[in-house]
């Protein structure tokens, strides 16, 4: 199959990192992958790593010269399926493939919670335009069956895959933080995550000053908007000897190898985080909530803490219990593990997503 992927934002996170990966498995099958995005987007290089073909268009903002650069893409390049992930790059699509003679099928990917919109245009998009929806998780699927009345024979859950080979536990924890140059016995816990306010640091900002002086030491490896509030943050609590900013790395793995616990508070917007995903794989227990699909990963007293949104008392009241359970933590983090390898693995991905291309393109073609 010829596929081709779009991408409007200009950010970097999970969604980014779901589309390389599942555009690598699509070649390591054979398939002929491309990616149109912006080239101020930090995605148009990392694809180029992952060995993914990338051209650079204007689409990173709704006009019709968006419009146009997708259509002359598709007229010279003529793919088998487009799949569109976020909302600008879906509607440039839409409009520049309904302008050409031949039928090209597209699948829209939608990777997080947010309320679509209840309007004409948008039903249109999602049920004329787009061929096919795919979510990243079953509550997803629901939501938008339940609360915008899409037809449910249209929409497929795809769990986000994760590399478990890449993503296992620490052989040697101590070597680990020495390279990294993080404390060696210190009680380390840590977050993943874009610095956005609904993935919830200030709320674990917040549950690490209730906690007592030194029990703990937070480190917060991502950048983002929000960068120079958290900073305030953490000096309004006093806790600038017990917070590591550790800004993007371009390999997360060792960071949380390096981790006794990991904890995402996110309070909006999440399919099944792949943050949180790496670290079940990694074997930390985990403290999260329950927005969008994190509950088909987290699972109570299970595989993780499910602590409410918004609450800094209880992400304090459960790191205080891990830290006084090793052992509990030993078990959450043994059972995330085999769950996420039963649940979340690359191969379920990319053949889920295979049949789902191949499906649109059988289906456009004898339409």
């Amino acid at each position: 199959m010829r596929i081709v992927h779009t991408e409007a934002s200009c950010g970097w996170g999970g969604q980014e990192i779901r589309i390389l990966s599942e555009a690598a498995g699509m070649l390591d099958r054979g398939h002929d992958v491309r990616l149109l995005c912006s080239p101020r987007a930090p995605i148009f290089d990392a694809a180029r790593r992952y060995g993914i073909t990338v051209h650079s268009l204007p689409i990173d903002r709704k006009s019709l010269t968006g419009v146009m650069a997708i259509r002359g893409w598709l007229l010279e390049n003529k793919p088998d399926v487009i799949n569109t992930h976020s909302s600008t790059d879906s509607w440039l699509s839409a409009f520049a493939t309904k302008t050409l003679s031949s039928a090209i099928p597209i699948v829209r990917t939608r990777h997080i919670s947010a309320a679509v919109p209840k309007n004409l245009m948008t039903r249109w998009l999602y049920c004329n335009a787009t061929d096919h929806i795919v979510s990243t998780g079953e509550s997803l699927r629901q939501q938008l069956i339940r609360e915008n009345g899409f037809p449910a024979n249209r929409i497929t859950s795809v769990p986000t895959g994760i590399d478990s080979d890449r993503h296992r536990p620490a052989a040697d924890k101590r070597s680990t933080r020495q390279k990294l140059g993080l404390p060696e016995k210190a009680i380390l816990i840590g977050i993943v995550a874009t610095l956005r306010s609904w993935k919830g640091h200030d709320f674990l900002l917040d549950a690490l000053a209730l906690l007592p002086v030194g029990s703990a030491t937070l480190v917060v490896v991502g950048d983002g908007p929000r960068r120079a509030a958290i900073e305030k943050t953490i000096s309004q609590h006093y806790l600038d000897s017990s917070v590591i900013l550790a800004g993007n790395q371009t390999e997360v793995t060792t960071w949380l190898q390096a981790l006794d616990i990991f904890v995402l508070p996110s309070y909006a917007n999440e399919g099944v985080p792949q943050a949180l995903l790496q670290a079940m794989l990694t074997g930390l227990p985990c403290i999260t909530t329950s927005i969008g699909s994190i509950g088909e990963a987290a699972i109570d007293g299970e595989t993780a803490i499910i602590v409410p949104e918004r609450n800094a008392r209880a992400i304090a009241d459960a790191l205080s219990c891990l830290i006084a359970q090793p052992e509990l933590g030993q078990r959450l983090g043994a059972n995330g593990r085999k769950h996420c390898l039963e649940k979340f693995t690359v191969k379920g991905m990319v053949d889920t997503m295979e049949r789902v291309f191949s499906n649109v393109i059988t289906q456009c073609r004898s339409a």
